[in-house]
């Protein structure tokens, strides 16, 4: 597809909420309007679930998990539906790319090379590891047999954010329904296209009716809804601190039901004198910042630099920076996109007035109106230096294309800031000792560490982090474990005689 504007305009998602195999409109006829960010212009009026449609949701799902037709399937007959599933989602590529571009104001070029794709590759990487992992045998007395082994919880509510729609609620999906559990999921009300899309592709690869439920709607009220429902087992969360303590309330004050948090972050790359490659660094620093306008919970907000190669590196950043395309996400040659929201972007903007009353140097830092799109939500790529770490911007999640640069002297004192921090989802080391590359990783407080290179990853390793980033991990086989529950099963087997 090359005209990704024209067919921008020609599309018919789907609006309404997807509720035990069928969508509907919310009980009491709310909606509200799912915004482009390339320029401001209304998509479509999405159905607003309310705590009416959140209820009938859980309870669909909840019928679903105690009839057995999932919970109790063969993992063969799961692994079969969630295969079909990640071939649906690569067959309807350009669509369900289309969607999470223009909800989300993600470049289309990533919403199709690495979304779509990423999130196609966990359905199936689930799956396929469902035939991989084994129960357990207790080391019991001789007249004893103790079986360990994992069942479903029931019910999960999945609560997912508006930067990475598709990805992140396949993380929580695939590893939730490959292990038997129904679902219910929550997405940001920024970006519900693509999860109505995939439950319509779920439906057609055979997941049974009330498996997986959509339900878009407010976070004030669908939210907390499902955080509250007696019936919901367990809630996976990605969002902000605030939100997900909230959660945590919710859970103390229903069922006492599991919850499973990733609160974001504001991750330090700390770049030692002996880095062995400035020109790699500075690339690596301004992609982890920039790539999709900042709007990354583990993107690499700090830099904390060795003031002996602060000159050079901050060069090289800045000319990786200005040489990023800018412009219309449904541009295939833009690399930079927009911000996802106009609150977002008065944000964003906000803290380049933070930065100034701070005494930092603000490298960039305006919105940006490009022709035809003067109403969308652009803000070029900013730096901040000579920021004080204990400061708003040395300490506060912007979330858009920002960095914070402060310097430092020496190894000992890089740890030390870089750890200040109340986040710690991920870090990176940058340097030509394989020793001090081991020394810092281990100090280095947060969920991912990074050696010479960021932002690399794969569902095959986990993904969260310490402090207020959360609790809980995605990905990875650890997964399994956080959407089952172990039951002991102890046989009498006598006194051995036959």
């Amino acid at each position: 597809m090359t005209d990704w504007i024209a067919a921008a305009a020609a599309l018919t998602p789907q609006t309404g909420l997807f509720i035990d195999g069928a969508f509907r409109p919310a009980a009491d006829g709310a909606s509200f309007e799912t915004i482009a960010p390339r320029d401001g212009s209304v998509i479509a009026e999405i159905s607003s679930g309310g705590e009416a449609d959140v209820d009938a949701a859980v309870r669909a799902a909840a019928r679903a998990f105690e009839s057995g037709v999932w919970s109790r399937a063969d993992r063969r007959e799961r692994q079969r539906v969630l295969v079909r599933l990640a071939d649906l989602m690569l067959e309807n590529l350009d669509e369900l790319a289309l969607l999470e571009a223009h909800d989300s104001g993600h470049p289309i070029s990533d919403a199709r090379n690495v979304d779509v794709p990423t999130a196609a590759r966990v359905f199936r990487w689930y799956a396929e590891a469902l035939d991989k992992v084994s129960d357990e045998v207790a080391p019991t007395p001789e007249n004893a047999l103790a079986l360990v082994t994992r069942e479903p919880l029931g019910v999960v509510g999945a609560v997912v954010p508006w930067n990475y729609p598709l990805i992140i609620s396949s993380w929580k999906l695939a590893p939730a329904l490959a292990t038997g559990n129904s679902v219910v999921l929550k997405p940001a009300e920024l970006t519900s296209l693509s999860a109505l899309k995939l439950a319509e592709l779920a439906a057609e690869a055979g997941l049974p009716d009330g498996v997986l439920n959509v339900v878009p709607g407010l976070g004030r009220v669908a939210g907390q809804a499902l955080g509250r429902h007696p019936l919901v087992d367990k809630v996976t969360f990605t969002g902000s601190p605030a939100v997900g303590r909230g959660f945590l309330t919710y859970a103390g004050e229903s069922n006492g039901k599991q919850v499973a948090l990733e609160l974001g972050g504001k991750s330090p790359q700390l770049v030692l004198a002996d880095a062995p490659d400035l020109a790699a660094a500075a690339s690596a620093i301004a992609w982890g910042i920039f790539y999709n306008a900042g709007q990354t919970c583990h993107g690499g907000s700090r830099l904390i630099v060795d003031e002996r190669v602060h000159d050079a590196l901050l060069e090289e950043v800045v000319k990786v920076g200005r040489s990023l395309v800018q412009g219309d996400p449904l541009d295939a040659a833009t690399q930079l996109g927009t911000i996802a929201s106009a609150t977002q972007l008065d944000r964003v903007l906000g803290y380049v007035d933070v930065a100034r009353v701070e005494g930092a140097t603000v490298i960039g830092g305006r919105r940006v109106r490009p022709a035809g799109l003067e109403d969308g939500f652009y803000v070029e790529p900013t730096i901040f230096d000579g920021v004080d770490n204990a400061g708003r911007i040395g300490q506060e999640e912007i979330f858009g294309p920002a960095l914070a640069v402060t310097t430092v002297r020496g190894a000992e004192e890089g740890v030390r800031v870089a750890n200040d921090s109340a986040y710690g989802l991920a870090a990176s080391v940058w340097t030509g000792s394989v020793t001090t590359a081991h020394n810092v990783a281990k100090r280095l407080r947060a969920g991912t560490v990074w050696i010479n290179t960021f932002d690399v990853a794969d569902v095959i390793t986990p993904f969260g982090g310490f402090k207020q980033s959360g609790s809980g991990r995605d990905r990875s086989l650890h997964a399994f474990d956080a959407y089952t529950a172990l039951k002991t099963t102890w046989i009498d087997l006598g006194d051995g005689s036959l």
